[in-house]
């Protein structure tokens, strides 16, 4: 990077930790620092919720995801408005009318402490574990950029956020959310326009979406009915449906961004326009990654998109046989520039024998750039390369290789900005959750207000090591976008059933849900090792599991007097 790009980049950081530190001021008791004295207008929430989950993973997998998948990852997100409709109608009125600070102490006024401790420590592995990989994505640009080692930039990814999220707790968690959207949409527009802009002159932004489309990276919308297949309208609408009611409706992350509501209404006006915004939001970021997949049919692509394991392979014997691919990758693709013009041409005279031929051309190009690259991650491999998955170094190899000086420093601060908003999301929900459901309920009973803060401050430096650990192992899973949200269905499900026995299903008891998530969550792990289904239709199965098992044990094991729900 340029002199210009390092000011640009560090100027935007200090900002953004100087204003959450300035904002930590105002914390004098648990309410205030896990909670921001419940005083933040819808546009707050709002903002909050995008950011708690627009991570580094989004703007820096999600492009090269629809790179090399097309932009059907979009029907994951189409079950979110009904979701954000039935949170506002139920889970909003009954955690802002109960004064909770977490999701969880809902649980144990309906069933017990069992029954609540359960269900928090599955919320604590499953939000642990997703922040480790939030940490690792931001670590990935340190890493190309100066060529450090992966451990010394996941303490600096996941260390900087703790700076003011340790000290400032919720409130310096929603304030500066407002700022580093506001960043990184200006951000992700330029890198757009810049992406079209750096297209050959007499290839328009029309004619790319053409031949991107042509090459199968427009594919949005897939009515197929496929259990394996990953990302179609129904898994999107069913299993969507159900991973985000309970990613926004137990997931202590989300609550605690809407919990800070100054009243009910404006807590579901910030989610009704969550509900709206995120899609369109999704869909301008594949959108973006499909725009470097039509840039690359008419500029030769890196060989492998992280350029710190190719450059250390060029200092391995495997040298040689690297460069050799490098070779034969660049003859593919010139002669593959030759049948993408064509292909142009013949979408501009709407001759559909050419288009026809020439994507026959491309399909078999196609197929020799992936072997080629298939060999070169099994050189990369045998040279003693750890992270051989390049997915989510495209975007980012594009950004450096490309955007103007000044440019790239904006659009690296938009992806660790985006990292910052999630990841002190999660410290703060992982901070509170430990507090309140574990520390304040069955350790420390009957500590002081300041005692309270003061722990919840160490439980939030402590999952930071924790989460930093974690991001060690991420560059094992691939597609983070992808590995992200795998883990979160893996538990999700299971939580959401608790929730819906608790408000739904009222003859039901504190034993027979406890009992029924573990089995459940049992099966639902065996079925994705077992891979019976594709990942979405995993929280709609636990959920279903959970509400069956507990129906069949309270009716074979009944217990006397169930508790009343608290309203």
């Amino acid at each position: 990077m340029s002199y210009l790009d390092w000011i640009v980049l560090a100027l935007t950081l200090t900002f953004i930790v100087g204003y959450g530190i300035y904002r930590s001021r105002e914390n004098s008791n648990i309410e205030s620092y896990l909670l921001a004295n419940q005083s933040l207008p819808w546009y707050h929430i709002t903002l909050s919720l995008m950011a708690t989950q627009a991570s580094a993973i989004t703007f820096l997998s999600a492009p090269g995801q629809a790179y090399t998948d097309g932009m059907r990852f979009v029907q994951f997100y189409f079950g979110l408005p009904l979701a954000m409709v039935v949170l506002c109608i139920t889970f909003v009125p009954k955690f802002h009318n109960l004064k909770v600070f977490t999701a969880y102490e809902f649980l144990e006024g309906r069933f017990d402490l069992r029954t609540r401790g359960l269900t928090a420590g599955l919320f604590l592995l499953q939000r642990g574990l997703s922040t480790g990989l939030s940490i690792y994505a931001p670590s990935i640009i340190l890493s190309a950029i100066l060529g450090w080692d992966i451990l010394w930039t996941n303490i600096i990814s996941g260390g900087l956020v703790m700076l003011y999220t340790v000290t400032g707790g919720a409130r310096a968690v929603s304030h500066t959310h407002l700022q580093q959207m506001g960043i990184v949409t200006l951000g992700m527009v330029f890198a757009g326009v810049m992406v079209v802009k750096l297209l050959p002159s007499d290839v328009s932004f029309t004619d790319a979406l053409h031949v991107a489309g042509k090459m199968g990276k427009t594919n949005l919308i897939d009515f197929s009915f496929d259990l394996s297949n990953r990302y179609n309208v129904w898994s999107g609408l069913i299993g969507g449906f159900f991973l985000q009611l309970s990613y926004f409706g137990t997931d202590q992350s989300q609550v605690g961004r809407y919990l800070t509501g100054s009243s009910i209404g404006q807590s579901r006006l910030g989610l009704a326009m969550n509900g709206l915004l995120k899609i369109p939001m999704q869909f301008l970021i594949l959108l973006v990654g499909v725009l470097v997949f039509a840039f690359y049919q008419f500029t030769t692509p890196p060989l492998f998109f992280n350029q710190v394991q190719a450059d250390k392979v060029k200092s391995t014997p495997y040298a040689a046989e690297y460069q050799a691919l490098e070779e034969r990758h660049a003859r593919i693709q010139a002669g593959k520039r030759a049948h993408v013009m064509a292909l142009t041409k013949a979408l501009d005279q709407n001759d559909e024998l050419v288009i026809n031929e020439q994507r026959e051309h491309l399909g078999k190009v196609e197929k020799e750039v992936q072997a080629v690259r298939q060999e070169a991650r099994q050189v990369l491999s045998k040279s003693g390369g750890q992270d051989v998955n390049d997915v989510n170094y495209i975007f980012l190899r594009f950004v450096i290789d490309y955007l103007p000086a000044g440019l790239v420093g904006l659009l690296i601060a938009v992806i660790l900005l985006a990292s910052m908003g999630s990841v002190a999301a999660a410290y703060n929900s992982l901070a509170s959750t430990s507090i309140v459901d574990v520390y304040k309920r069955m350790v420390r009973t009957d500590g002081s207000p300041a005692h309270y803060v003061k722990a919840s401050r160490w439980a939030t430096f402590g999952w930071g090591i924790f989460c930093i650990f974690v991001a060690q192992y991420a560059s094992r899973l691939g597609s983070m976008i992808e590995a992200v949200n795998v883990l979160g269905s893996l538990f999700y499900g299971v939580i959401l059933g608790i929730f819906l026995v608790a408000f739904y299903f009222k003859k039901i008891g504190s034993r027979a849900v406890f009992w029924g998530a573990v089995i459940g969550e049992f099966f639902v792990v065996v079925s994705y090792w077992q891979e019976l289904t594709a990942f979405l239709w995993l929280n709609l199965i636990g959920c279903v599991l959970v509400i069956g098992f507990a129906g069949i044990i309270e009716w074979i094991w009944p217990q006397p007097s169930p508790k009343v729900p608290l309203t």
